[in-house]
């Protein structure tokens, strides 16, 4: 059994990175979507949504489209920057982002429309602007919100398989990650190495889960 550490290593900077754009694109959208009560609302929602029940092989198929160098993604990123985005670390990060968006917009959303509207009045009533009252009193008071979303958005990401397959492929230290290398032991039957990848998968999202589960028992205390 030979176990290759490259495919931690990029599932890790894949998760990282999809991680922390998710958490700043993702912020104001979760808070239109709290607060706004407009029809419109509904329809970009359910247009985010979209990727927790479209096929991961569907969504990595048309995002394989966009990002070629054919698509109007992958000429314009071309054109304007010189960067290939299909089968490159780039290319799966976006695919990344769009795969998980759903579990850090629903996470953020839900963590808003938690802290009381009172505490929002109180600040705006004492002077405070939209972005101190975010940052001083929105924040503090979703900080489960914003845990959920980084471990849902991270273990989901890290486990990713279709997108990622389909958007970058299986190059060793750029594109493949631990998802694709079980696959790849699966089918030349090296159970043993697909065994630990897996087992080390599982584990980590345990963890993830188990400290998500302790901060929102203690902010429930509390």
């Amino acid at each position: 059994m030979s176990l290759d550490l490259e495919p931690f290593l990029v599932s890790l900077r894949l998760g990282l990175w999809v991680t922390g754009l998710l958490l700043v694109i993702c912020f104001p959208l979760a808070w239109v979507f709290a607060r706004s009560r407009g029809r419109w609302v509904v329809w970009v929602e359910s247009t985010t949504s979209l990727p927790l029940v479209l096929s991961p092989t569907v969504l990595g198929f048309y995002l394989l489209i966009l990002l070629s160098p054919r698509g109007a993604i992958g000429r314009l990123f071309m054109s304007v920057f010189h960067l290939r985005l299909a089968f490159t670390f780039a290319g799966i990060v976006i695919g990344g982002c769009v795969a998980s968006l759903p579990f850090m917009l629903t996470a953020l959303k839900t963590g808003i429309q938690g802290v009381p509207t009172q505490l929002l009045d109180a600040s705006y009533t004492l002077g405070k602007g939209r972005l101190e009252t975010i940052l001083r009193v929105v924040v503090p008071n979703m900080r489960s919100g914003i845990a959920a979303g980084l471990v849902n958005t991270f273990a989901h990401t890290i486990g990713g398989f279709g997108v990622m397959l389909m958007v970058g492929g299986s190059l060793p230290g750029v594109t493949k990650v631990v998802s694709i290398a079980v696959y790849e032991r699966v089918e030349s039957l090296d159970f043993a190495s697909a065994h630990v990848y897996s087992a080390i998968l599982v584990g980590v999202s345990y963890i993830g889960v188990l400290l998500l589960n302790r901060l929102q028992r203690r902010e429930a205390r509390r």
